[in-house]
């Protein structure tokens, strides 16, 4: 027994009531123990005694206890009671001990006579300080207090996690007995709580012996099994001193409140953000689709599992809504649909371009007619029946899983333009009030953007419209010229703009080729595009050559209005002399390609643009063999931001360059290679090619030979129409042609050339080398002449004359038989 501590309550097991049991060799305070002959000899001391009294082992056995532990006063009163004792049946009480160093120690005795060896009577003797045992006795009765009176619920486990003791708090948060929980695992208990994880929170706790704060629970009790509930538990590991562990402890507090308040501001927050992250995606672009696009992108799957956006028929087209009829069907068109996983439900939906018509009885109908939303939380196959624009959409849907459905109007200014449907299915959770609030700002902040869609489509529309119809209606064939265009408004600018180019039939087969670029873009631009486009046309008409065509052009900028600036580039070919005469006004120069398949630029003085003023502008003149192109086109083809201008030309140029595509293929491969996605401004390009000029639409005379030259006209005219099979023209034709080398004789130096030119009309021109053009001038009956002029105004049908660098041409046309080409 030397060295043996022991303490007469130890047992195994909780203690009836519940109450945990100390294990054997836990000491709650030292308990000494001693045993003594019968005449007083000590035989044995423990070490609890050595701690207590201070006396080593070897020092107290071998000697008298009352010699030892008591002074001469007491050791009488001592001897007596030993002797009392030895022949009793023991004793218990308190007596003080003197310790080793003189003081005395009251003790707590239990002593028990027993038989020894032979027959010997022995003396067992307990004792604890009493000082020691009161105080435990205080601790547990605090800790008792503690336990019983605590509102807090409190819980001890053992190592498998089974309730050993817990409180009436927990008890009663439980709605469970503390009789029935004793002995049982929290899952046998509350099997309506998240007891997978707050076992393995405690297993964790037994683990590592750190202690865990605040772990969260919720579900539902026993005593309240209709409302989900919420707990915060601390958790700490029971051990001794030296280090066994016997359980887990726990202190829970109900925070179901808190919970649910924090739930709340966690669901305010997450609309907040939802509503931010909306505001910064929805309404990035001005097209209708994408604007819904984005509202579907915002709600799907955070919001809702599945979303569409429909639109009135009118607002698709751009056109003005009006309100929801009461006695007739409303037809709307699937603009958006989206999904947060493959439900099956996309297939009973109208597909996007779709349009489904509903009476004016169903659900939808009457929810768009009153602009409010409408809240199904919970749905079953007869609320959708309703819902649907036909039968066979129920039974897709409730095989979907739909179990919530919300539909908010689409409406702004006052209009409804369609309405947008969300549906819960995998998300558990019924839509709410608070959800239908977060659904309408949603579909709020989309209707404005669909709202300014419409607007700007219906506008772009009719700015388009307006521009289309300022633009050539038709490119008239050009004899001796092959001509394509291009024409391309951006796709990204929110606005048409003032790009322009025109192809002007001139006399003798002439052509002029313009080329325009009105600074800005909207209605004004294209406003100043068309007047420019109309004048330029005027003036080119009027053979003006290109820098006088420019410098009209730029008096007629100026006085549009100010800040009405424009690029222009204006080309006159001349098949006859396979000549290009070309003036600019600020504007790119064009890119020629030779017969060779080498690609240049052509040096055009820059000049500035139209609308600056008092500024002249200068042409230059070049020869187009047969077979060259020439390209003419706006800045859009070739400027992109952040690249350098030059390399968009030459780009242009590496383009062109080569032989052996037709013209519509060259335009094809410059818009494949110039032109990306999201342009940022207009694009016109004009293309034209040499043709070879046949032989059998063109005759030329030159005239010498002093006053036989009229006659030597007349006859050549006649023959000439006669082998084109014109002869229904020659007699108007030789008078005209008679009256014009007439005049040249008489007023010019002298005729040089005639020349007949048959295409869409019958050109005559005579050259001469005078500078004066011809005028009509009033005469009188008695005056022998000033008649030729006015006679070729009769019979012409249009007639005029340019000048030439040396000289001038006089030229009359006649409109060709009818069926004759």
């Amino acid at each position: 027994m030397h060295g043996h501590d022991w303490d007469a309550t130890d047992a195994a097991g909780p203690a009836p009531g519940g109450t945990f049991a100390r294990p054997e060799g836990h000491r709650l305070v030292p308990f000494a123990t001693a045993l003594l002959q019968g005449d007083g000899l000590i035989l044995h001391w423990s070490e609890d005694a050595e701690a207590l009294l201070g006396y080593s082992t070897d020092e107290a056995v071998g000697s008298y206890a009352a010699h030892l532990l008591t002074d001469e006063t007491d050791r009488p009163e001592v001897l007596a009671l030993f002797a009392r004792i030895m022949t009793g049946s023991g004793w218990t009480g308190v007596f003080p001990v003197r310790h080793r160093d003189g003081h005395k120690v009251d003790l707590e005795f239990r002593t028990y006579p027993i038989a020894g060896p032979a027959g010997t009577l022995l003396l067992l003797a307990t004792a604890s300080d009493t000082r020691a045992l009161h105080a435990v006795e205080a601790d547990l009765a605090v800790l008792d207090g503690v336990f019983a009176r605590s509102p807090i619920g409190m819980a001890v486990y053992d190592t498998d996690l089974r309730f050993v003791r817990l409180n009436e708090s927990l008890a009663r948060m439980n709605g469970v007995p503390v009789a029935a929980h004793l002995g049982r695992r929290i899952s046998a208990v509350l099997p309506g709580i998240n007891t997978a994880e707050i076992e393995q929170t405690m297993r964790q706790v037994l683990k590592t012996g750190k202690p865990v704060v605040d772990a969260r629970s919720h579900g539902r009790v026993p005593g309240d099994p209709r409302r989900d509930r919420a707990w915060s538990a601390s958790y700490f590991r029971l051990e001794d001193s030296t280090g066994r562990v016997f359980g887990v402890c726990s202190s829970i507090i109900d925070v179901t409140e808190r919970f649910q308040a924090e739930a709340r501001a966690a669901r305010a927050q997450e609309r907040l953000s939802t509503i931010a992250e909306a505001t910064a995606r929805i309404g990035t672009t001005l097209d209708l689709q994408r604007t819904a696009e984005e509202l579907i992108e915002a709600v799907v799957p955070r919001f809702a599992d599945f979303a569409t956006v429909d639109l009135l028929e009118p607002v698709v087209r751009g056109s003005e809504p009006s309100a929801i009829p009461t006695d007739r069907t409303i037809t709307l068109r699937a603009v958006a649909v989206g999904e947060s996983y493959e439900s099956g439900l996309s297939h009973a939906v109208d597909v996007i371009g779709e349009t489904s018509e509903y009476a004016p009885d169903r659900s939808y109908t009457q929810c768009l007619r009153s602009g409010k939303p409408l809240l199904r939380a919970h749905v079953d196959e007869e609320v959708l029946r309703g819902l649907v624009a036909s039968e066979d959409r129920v039974a897709p849907g409730i095989a979907a899983g739909i179990h919530s459905y919300m539909l908010v109007p689409i409406t702004a200014r006052g209009m409804v333009l369609g309405g947008s449907e969300f549906i819960r299915m995998r998300n558990p959770e019924p839509f709410t009030d608070a959800d239908v609030a977060l659904a309408e700002e949603l579909v709020a902040r989309t209707a404005l953007a669909l709202d300014n869609a419409r607007l700007y489509r219906r506008e772009r529309e009719t700015a388009l419209t307006l521009q289309r119809s300022l633009l050539p209606q038709e490119v008239n064939r050009t004899l001796g010229l092959e001509i394509a265009y291009r024409y391309l408004p951006s796709s990204v600018v929110s606005e048409v703009g003032g790009d322009w180019f025109d192809v002007v039939p001139l006399s003798c087969g002439r052509v002029a080729l313009v080329v325009g670029d009105v600074m800005g873009h909207g209605i004004r631009a294209a406003a100043t595009m068309g007047q420019l486009r109309t004048v330029a046309r005027t003036l080119a008409t009027l053979d003006m050559p290109p820098e006088q065509v420019l410098t009209r052009l730029d008096e007629t900028a100026s006085g549009i209005g100010e800040g009405q600036f424009a690029t222009c580039i204006c080309a006159v070919y001349d098949p006859l002399e396979r000549t290009v005469q070309v003036a600019s006004a600020g504007h790119l120069p064009p890119v020629w390609v030779g017969p060779d398949g080498i690609a240049r630029r052509v040096d055009v003085p820059p000049g500035v643009p139209l609308g600056v003023g008092g500024v002249a502008f200068e042409s230059i003149e070049f020869t187009l063999p047969e077979g060259g192109l020439v390209t003419l086109y706006t800045d859009g083809l070739v400027e992109r931001r952040g690249e350098d201008l030059d390399a968009g030309i030459d780009k242009l140029a590496r383009t062109l360059a080569g032989t052996g595509r037709t013209l519509e293929e060259n335009c094809d491969a410059v818009v494949a290679a110039l032109v990306t996605d999201g342009t940022e401004d207009d694009i016109a390009m004009i293309m034209a090619r040499v043709l070879p000029l046949p032989a059998d639409r063109i005759a030329t005379l030159p005239l010498t030979g002093g006053g036989r030259v009229p006659g030597q006209a007349r006859r050549f005219t006649r023959a000439t129409l006669e082998t084109w099979g014109l002869s229904a023209l020659s007699d108007y034709a030789e008078l005209l042609v008679s009256e014009l080398v007439t005049n040249a004789l008489l007023h010019a130096d002298a005729p040089r050339r005639l020349r007949l030119f048959r295409d869409r009309v019958l050109t005559l021109e005579v050259s001469d080398a005078g500078g004066q053009t011809p005028q009509l001038r009033p005469f009188a009956e008695q005056d022998e002449g000033g008649r030729g002029m006015f006679l070729v105004s009769e019979l012409a049908h249009r007639w005029g004359s340019r000048l030439t660098r040396d000289g001038k041409v006089v030229w009359a046309e006649l409109e060709m038989p009818f069926g004759v080409s």
